[in-house]
């Protein structure tokens, strides 16, 4: 049990999972649009996932204690190594006009964990409110937006509300998190939790999902995609009111990351029935 809880836990600080949800969005969006399913973008974003996350989660963590790394941090750091190799080979197999779509993107994450704000010694992740902004913006950029300019589709008033919605579902997905880490966060970290209260926070989340809720049904698509988003729509609803302060230790970490990828194993059962 003690190594299986130890595979588990380096499937999640590795940050894997994350990058498996990450992938689901993908997929989504490709059945959504009826995309070719590009193996070339979506393993360049998986593993691209995979080295971000990591580098943002541990590149603090790694300069300060360089000498005295853990053997988890270790064997961590050389998993992202590779994983950076692999999104490196993955990029190069695609067309550079959408390479140079992802560097807004890309350069957010950077942002987000090296501090660039003169005077400060601040990075994005430390800007009140802004964690939670900037993440929302990179999922949409690559899970949504990337795959349709892939494919030249034209970025028309549809595919924008699919990305607002991409947008507000990675917000609600992240307000579990930020309700987790309320004891964890400096006094400066004004997340959404802090300044309006935990109880608040989950009817933002709500109504929120009720605007998701509406654009579902503006954004043609095959109505056997309907179905699916109601289900995943309530069980967002369900983790979202049930998430809390002192909550188990994978609740969030696991469970509602897992959210996106039920949402696509949904959808692959109503296609394929």
């Amino acid at each position: 049990m003690k190594v299986l809880k130890k595979i588990f836990d380096f499937y999640l600080n590795a940050s894997i999972h994350v990058a498996f949800s990450v992938y689901a969005m993908l997929r989504i969006t490709e059945i959504y649009f009826n995309l070719p399913y590009d193996k070339n973008l979506d393993y360049f974003i998986f593993y691209g996932t995979i080295t971000g996350y990591n580098f943002v989660k541990y590149a603090g963590v790694a300069k300060l204690h360089h000498i005295s790394l853990t053997d988890n941090l270790k064997i961590i750091q050389i998993f992202s190594f590779f994983c950076f190799l692999a999104m490196c080979y993955y990029a190069s197999l695609i067309d550079f006009k959408v390479l140079l779509f992802t560097i807004p993107f890309s350069l957010l994450t950077v942002l987000y964990a090296v501090p660039f704000l003169r005077g400060f010694a601040k990075n994005l992740r430390e800007v009140s409110y802004f964690k939670i902004v900037i993440v929302a913006i990179v999922w949409a950029g690559f899970t949504a937006l990337i795959p349709l300019l892939n494919v030249n589709i034209e970025i028309d008033f549809f595919t924008i509300l699919f990305v607002i919605q991409r947008f507000l579902f990675v917000i609600i997905l992240i307000l579990p998190f930020d309700i987790r880490d309320v004891k964890y966060d400096a006094i400066s970290l004004q997340t959404i939790p802090k300044k309006i209260g935990v109880e608040k926070t989950k009817n933002l989340g709500s109504i929120l999902l009720v605007i998701t809720l509406v654009l579902e049904f503006l954004i043609p698509s095959d109505q056997v995609t309907k179905t699916p988003f109601l289900l995943f729509f309530f069980l967002v609803i369900m983790f979202l009111m049930r998430a809390k302060i002192d909550q188990p230790k994978y609740y969030s970490s696991f469970l509602v990351e897992s959210l996106p990828i039920v949402w696509w194993f949904i959808l692959l059962g109503f296609h394929n029935f």
